[in-house]
């Protein structure tokens, strides 16, 4: 059979989302600077689904460095891998920077968060080794697993009990040569709850394992300092490998993997999605300097991101919401329905309110249920929160079902 031809046959899970509903439900397009506040469709709409937890993308004073110093350097520069002429004195000093922020003794700078944790899986374990990991995973954890070479095991989300049993498995099958490395995330990306890490950890003294944490949406955003959510839960010191991106708080390109300076050695020679890609350009790493030392010098901003979010919980829980119990910035709506109830949502509140909100149904969650998520930043003002609760408000009509314990259980057990 014809390869384009059998492409053509083969089903997606987005099914008419990429069909019909391209450029409103995929692919949208969000015009103008990059802010709380955006065009779409030619019409201001308050806009949570980006990233940019701490407002940094707008920040004028970054902008304005931004644009400095790609007139210095362009974006060629440096060019080819950086093993072999890509490095400069600032890729050296970013990491020095990112690994002092995280409290590590080294770190890697990576060109993608996506294709940088996939590498990091890769490289660290082989044919005799066990990689156990989450089953609520990102996409690039996922995938990762798949590129490895490892004997794998999945454990529950967040449960413990399903944890140790996979972890006592492990050490029943590992060889004499097996390491045991387990992939977790700090905070999950779309229900918000954050990892079981002080309880995992515990179990190291009677089942030795490392452990990978991918944090991309707690650096920065947890702990007393932003330096994530190891931290925040009093756990740091617990995590072998600390993996960081850009593309949430630092609202940039790249990320980063901290650990001790040996793995970063191998990690250097081995990551091979880092040695045979270009090097990060120059005002990318400049730039991710420059913000990272004002997440550092504004805390505030944190702080900012904090209350904005406690506002927009509290306000949609008052309407009858069933806010999931997420413990980072992100906010989860879940609610019975069907894809067209999901459309239905996110049209109503973009048309009738100027609220971009984005949703998603099976398969990323339990048939029958839809799930709305925003993303609460700190440049988000009161009056955009008291808009967007008025749109909920206006729209409980149709959007207000209860979803099941069992459903609600699988979201966040």
């Amino acid at each position: 059979m014809d390869l384009f031809d059998k492409l053509q046959c083969r089903p997606s899970p987005l099914g008419k989302f990429t069909s019909e509903g391209y450029g409103y439900y995929t692919y949208p397009k969000l015009e103008g600077p990059l802010g709380p506040v955006m065009k779409f469709n030619g019409k201001d709409v308050i806009v949570w689904s980006i990233n940019d937890y701490l407002g940094v993308g707008s920040n004028e004073e970054v902008r304005e460095y931004d644009r400095d110093i790609a007139r210095d350097y362009s974006l060629s520069s440096p060019m080819g891998a950086r093993l072999m002429t890509g490095n400069s004195d600032d890729h050296e000093k970013l990491e020095e920077e990112l690994a002092d922020f995280v409290h590590k003794p080294d770190a890697l700078l990576l060109n993608y968060g996506y294709q940088g944790i996939m590498s990091v899986i890769h490289a660290l374990v082989d044919r005799n080794d066990i990689l156990i990991y989450d089953e609520l995973s990102h996409a690039c954890i996922v995938d990762g697993k798949q590129l490895a070479m490892a004997e794998k095991f999945v454990f529950k989300h967040n449960d413990i009990d399903s944890f140790a049993k996979q972890l006592k498995r492990a050490h029943r099958n590992a060889k004499s040569n097996s390491s045991v490395l387990v992939v977790t995330e700090g905070a999950f990306g779309m229900t918000g709850d954050l990892g079981i890490l002080k309880e995992m950890i515990a179990l190291k003294e009677e089942y030795p394992f490392r452990l990978l944490v991918d944090d991309a949406h707690g650096v920065g955003t947890m702990g007393d300092d932003g330096s994530g959510t190891g931290t925040h839960l009093g756990c740091h010191d617990g995590i072998d490998i600390y993996f960081g991106t850009f593309a949430k708080a630092f609202a940039l390109i790249g990320a980063f993997v901290a650990t001790e300076t040996r793995v970063v050695e191998f990690l250097k020679a081995n990551a091979r999605s880092q040695i045979f890609a270009k090097s990060v350009p120059m005002p990318i790493v400049k730039s991710a300097r420059k913000r990272l030392s004002m997440i550092r010098q504004h805390p505030e901003w944190r702080e900012q991101l904090w209350s904005n979010t406690r506002k927009l919980r509290s306000g949609l829980r008052e309407i009858g919401y069933n806010v999931l119990p997420a413990e980072c910035p992100v906010t989860p709506v879940l609610t019975k329905g069907s894809t067209d109830l999901c459309q239905l949502i996110m049209r109503r509140l973009r048309e009738e309110h100027g609220v971009f909100v984005s949703g998603v149904t099976y398969p990323v969650v339990p048939k029958g249920t839809v799930l709305i998520r925003l993303i609460p930043t700190a440049a988000h003002t009161d009056e955009h929160i008291q808009q967007t609760l008025n749109g909920f408000e206006s729209i409980k009509d149709v959007a207000l079902n209860s979803v099941s314990a069992e459903v609600q259980k699988k979201m966040t057990a």
